[in-house]
């Protein structure tokens, strides 16, 4: 049985909402990873060390059975209905295990995370599943230059933890350092991906599915530089009337990352 430490007067906590919210970007392993830093600062170490391992074997099970699901039929499957289902499922599941620690928190005025953390983490983990081209790359013909795709691929990935880690910035970074990064390192990071897509479509044997995973990546990037901009302006106005554009981007991306999932 977990030993409960003392609290201190205030720690923060992910709602369910914000739980939520990741899993459905970033799969079970993002649920995972938000439960583990709950129980954490509920003093509950060995459940955090459980809930990010059911985390990482969920979200294995999940995806490896999408890939067993058959092309015709997965194309019938409406790209939302998969993470609707297994984000319901966590929330039950959060809801069980630390739903009375989360209404207690809130009904003590204890501070949260902010929901914008929580969709970082989900975004982080949903990027994961760029490195599956790499696999793609090396299953092209001879005459492919997979050498030259990889590298490419691996500097994109490069570019797009370097632009993601802005997440991470929002609790402890001011705006005027969040719109910095912006401007220096975030939105020059997804350009320098659309320069490296648009080399890498000049490739000799790039095959028809690359040249449409690249179509893709390219409409990621560009989203993400949508969604950046849109958080500047939101940041430079103080205000929040951008969050309903800025979630349907976020879904947006979401649906983009599935497609090259699939």
């Amino acid at each position: 049985m977990d030993q409960e430490s003392e609290q201190p007067e205030h720690f923060r906590l992910y709602s369910q909402r914000s739980i939520s919210i990741a899993t459905y970007f970033g799969g079970p392993l993002a649920a995972g990873i938000l439960a583990r830093r709950n129980f954490i600062n509920l003093g509950k170490e060995r459940s955090g060390k459980s809930a990010l391992i059911i985390g990482i074997f969920s979200t294995i099970l999940v995806f490896t059975s999408i890939f067993l699901i058959p092309g015709e039929l997965i194309d019938r499957i409406p790209p939302a209905l998969i993470p609707l289902i297994y984000t319901g499922i966590i929330y039950f599941v959060i809801e069980k295990f630390q739903g009375a620690d989360l209404k207690e928190h809130k009904e003590n005025k204890r501070p949260f995370y902010s929901a914008w953390k929580a969709a970082g983490t989900g975004a982080i983990c949903l990027v994961l599943i760029i490195g599956s081209i790499v696999t793609v790359a090396y299953l092209t013909p001879d005459e492919f230059d997979s050498q030259k795709y990889y590298s490419g691929i691996e500097t994109f990935k490069e570019n797009e933890s370097a632009a993601l880690s802005i997440y991470s910035k929002f609790e402890s970074a001011t705006p005027l350092e969040i719109v910095s990064f912006i401007d220096s390192a975030g939105i020059p990071s997804w350009k320098q991906n659309l320069m490296i897509l648009d080399e890498m479509d000049n490739l000799d044997g790039l095959t028809d599915n690359l040249k449409r995973q690249n179509d893709l990546l390219r409409k990621y990037s560009s989203s993400q530089i949508e969604l950046f901009e849109l958080i500047k302006k939101s940041i430079y106005e103080n205000t929040n009337k951008y969050d309903h554009e800025m979630q349907n981007i976020q879904l947006e991306i979401e649906k983009i990352l599935k497609q090259i999932q699939n």
